[in-house]
């Protein structure tokens, strides 16, 4: 997993592939609760498959931020994956971006960043 601290108050991670989202994702929600002040972006570019308990993960890490009034955006999703989170209703509870820099630019994140 890499992670990117992209301002100070937003970090970028790049998945890897199954079997290691849930425990990556994991990870990841460990980070935020120890910051506490960041928004998250996560890149699925290199992601092919997603399983149940990575679903569930995201879940988590996704109330936690949002508990803290921070945002999740998950970006380059594949066809596929994007299909698991529509057949899931799952695709209105995330926020999507094409890629990395369109969770920038296109206001994703832009109100937290400025601050």
């Amino acid at each position: 997993m890499a992670i990117e601290n992209w301002s100070e108050n937003t970090i970028f991670i790049h998945l890897p592939q199954e079997p290691k989202i849930a425990d990556e994702l994991k990870a990841i929600t460990e980070i935020v609760r120890e910051r506490g002040d960041c928004d998250v972006v996560i890149d699925f570019s290199s992601v092919d498959i997603l399983t149940t308990p990575g679903i569930a993960t995201l879940l988590t890490l996704r109330k936690l931020l949002t508990d803290c009034g921070r945002k999740l955006v998950l970006c380059s999703v594949a066809t596929a994956i994007k299909g698991i989170f529509t057949v899931t209703c799952l695709d209105g509870v995330f926020e999507f971006a094409d890629d990395k820099f369109a969770a920038l630019t296109r206001g994703h994140l832009l109100h937290h960043n400025s601050n």
